[in-house]
């Protein structure tokens, strides 16, 4: 899941590296035996597609399109408050300076999951994301 701007940045970078790749290997004949030119094509094109998701999934929640969902692991609550923050556009910086905490904290907290915040900072989290989403 992309999570910030940055991520966003090399991903899309990343896309249009294996898109140039996949047209190149369109364009020129096999090097090697046509089953092996044909699994690297199809690595090649699986990989674009699931950058692409990340990248059409992140543009979406920019866009502000974002659906609270019913949590029914808690291992989901990551994803569901790094997407909130997204789709309520917020940066981390912002999100950091609604919390009072450096913008460092949040990305620590993004990257590892929250596995390093507290029940009560995720729900001051939560709680902010949620004023953030009825100001819109």
């Amino acid at each position: 899941m992309i999570k910030n701007e940055r991520q966003y940045r090399i991903t899309k970078t990343q896309a249009e590296g294996f898109a140039r790749t996949l047209e190149n290997l369109r364009q020129s004949p096999p090097a090697a035996h046509p089953l092996i030119a044909k699994a690297q094509e199809d690595a090649i094109r699986s990989q674009l597609a699931d950058l692409e998701d990340q990248l059409q999934e992140y543009e979406s929640l920019k866009a502000g399109h974002f659906e609270p969902v019913q949590l029914n692991f808690i291992s989901q609550l990551p994803d569901v408050l790094i997407k909130a923050r997204i789709a309520r556009g917020l940066s981390q910086r912002e999100l950091a300076e609604k919390l009072h905490v450096k913008e460092q904290q949040i990305q620590r907290y993004e990257a590892t999951d929250y596995a390093s915040a507290s029940l009560s900072r995720i729900r001051e989290v939560a709680s902010v994301l949620y004023e953030a989403g009825s100001d819109k």
